[in-house]
């Protein structure tokens, strides 16, 4: 064997081989991602900017459509509606989501098994279906009105669907699993022993709670109102069947602009609005907290 073989390659010979080396894999990694990524603009990005664009064009060019968010009853009306119920349904859930999950941190493995089955049970039932079943539990005639003027409580029927009751519980139904699995993911990477040791040092158990575990379950609440707020807004079935058209939020209203009325200037405009929103959401939060530990343990 030559010498030369033996003897080691300058320090810049070796890091001209680890770059090429390192940019060899950066090119496999982003060659592996183009079909992917051709796919998103596709089928994602493509129809997105084309209901940007119809938002502007229709009926004519400019942005009139968008001055109708200051001037029309009726879009205003819709967007507060929209906003005030899914406000609703995001803090009842929270509250709901919020006991369950902590019951399932601190139940036993077994327990614990059966309530993440009764919680993602949900998931293999259409949200139609559940809709249809709040209407038939709900109703004049349904199972709760005729159970409490059966043992006296009322005398007339209580008005618990075709409003923005009903339409609150059955969003809150649906979105009850996403809060309870966001808030027991943040749960679960939480010692317990904090708590008991907090006990230890002379705290009660509601003081434990208030000040050693509930503060550091913020990432998991915040995680939690981000993903169901953002869903609620764009709710669709539910508003249309337990709202009876009495409650028109912005999803139904799109539908009616463009389905009904043939007004899609109108529409892709509310539509363009909410996924604005929704954007904006997300970037404050940014700013504020470290989005990608809000849906991770904490």
């Amino acid at each position: 064997m030559s010498a030369s073989a033996l003897t080691p390659a300058p320090p810049a010979a070796r890091a001209a081989r680890v770059a090429g080396w390192r940019l060899g894999v950066r090119g496999f990694y982003w060659l592996a991602l183009l079909p992917a990524l051709l796919l998103l603009l596709g089928l994602y990005v493509a129809p997105l900017f084309g209901v940007l664009l119809i938002s502007v064009t229709e009926p004519r060019p400019g942005l009139g459509n968008y001055e109708l968010l200051l001037t029309s009853a009726s879009v205003q009306r819709a967007l507060w509606t929209t906003a005030r119920i899914s406000l609703m349904t995001t803090v009842v859930t929270l509250l709901l989501g919020y006991v369950v999950a902590y019951a399932m941190r601190t139940a036993s493995g077994t327990a614990q098994r059966w309530m993440m089955f009764w919680v993602l049970f949900p998931f293999w039932i259409s949200v139609l279906v559940r809709s249809f079943a709040w209407i038939t539990l709900l109703r004049g005639e349904g199972v709760i009105n005729t159970a409490l003027r059966g043992i006296g409580l009322i005398e007339e029927p209580l008005p618990l669907v075709r409003n923005e009751l009903g339409v609150v519980i059955g969003m809150v139904h649906a979105m009850l699993p996403y809060a309870i699995l966001t808030l027991y993911a943040n749960m679960r990477g939480i010692d317990l022993r904090l708590m008991a040791a907090a006990r230890g040092l002379g705290a009660g158990r509601t003081a434990a709670f208030l000040r050693v575990f509930l503060p550091l379950t913020r990432p998991g609440i915040l995680g939690a109102t981000v993903l169901v707020f953002i869903l609620s807004l764009g709710f669709y079935v539910t508003p249309a069947i337990l709202g009876g058209g009495k409650t028109l939020m912005i999803a139904e209203y799109v539908a009616l602009q463009i389905n009904e009325t043939l007004r899609w200037g109108l529409g892709t405009m509310l539509a363009t609005t909410l996924m604005i929103a929704v954007l904006g959401l997300m970037w404050t939060l940014s700013r504020v907290l470290d989005v990608k530990k809000l849906f991770g343990p904490g």
